[in-house]
């Protein structure tokens, strides 16, 4: 296998969203190779691997997070975080689709915005960072970073809805005015730059979320006016 990645991978972005350079990074490329390129070369071996992982780490956050809870309601908040529609928006915010490697004919046929290809490539990615870290702990912590804007009021029945959905959702059923979002400050050069963004919420003070994106940083104010509400 090659030691370099195509063009659209070599310049590191994409390793910079998920938050882990690789040593070996032919494992990154194979964990975005579909099998419609490869039936031999392809990122589902690493998906079983990084289904199994991710399944431990959020079976163990929630073990810690939740001591009260009993372990049927457990299983279905472990179900909402790893099933596919979860997978898809971890995906959608590591904007993987510009980066997964299709065969022409699944390009064509929208492959790249498939969400069962976009969620098996989040784990086969998960199975990547563990096999070249060989380091449980910090793969925990980056996939758990992943998952930042979702893990606040987890329930079964949730559609794993980000904190902007929330609380668009929220202010629509009281008929209240949408919030707004404003960038207003920006530090450092791409691919590591860091956001600071207002949300202005009616008859509420003016949050500043930040963060490495600015959808973080909105979903991060959103998160923090929610809390506002909720007092």
């Amino acid at each position: 296998m090659t030691k370099n990645l195509p063009n659209k991978l070599s310049d590191a972005r994409l390793q910079a969203r998920i938050g882990y350079e690789f040593k070996q990074v032919d494992l990154l490329k194979l964990a975005l190779t579909h099998r419609s390129v490869s039936h031999k070369h392809n990122y589902e071996r690493l998906e079983f691997l990084g289904d199994s992982l991710l399944g431990m780490i959020i079976a163990n956050y929630l073990y810690l997070s939740y001591p009260l809870e009993n372990e049927g309601r457990l299983t279905r908040m472990r179900a909402t975080l790893v099933r596919q529609e979860a997978l898809g928006k971890i995906a959608n915010d590591l904007q993987l689709s510009r980066s997964l490697i299709l065969s022409t004919g699944e390009l064509k046929s929208g492959g790249h915005h498939r969400e069962s290809i976009l969620a098996d490539t989040v784990e086969a990615i998960i199975g990547a960072i563990y096999l070249d870290s060989n380091d449980l702990n910090q793969l925990q912590s980056i996939v758990l970073k992943w998952y930042e804007p979702y893990l606040d009021h987890i329930e079964p029945t949730d559609q794993l809805k980000d904190p902007k959905s929330r609380l668009q959702e929220y202010l629509q059923a009281r008929k209240k005015p949408l919030p707004v979002y404003e960038v207003v400050d920006i530090q450092g050069d791409a691919p590591n730059q860091h956001f600071k963004v207002e949300c202005d919420v009616a008859g509420l003070p003016k949050i500043i979320g930040e963060g490495s994106s600015r959808r973080f940083a909105e979903q991060t104010a959103a998160a923090e006016i929610l809390k506002l509400l909720e007092q």
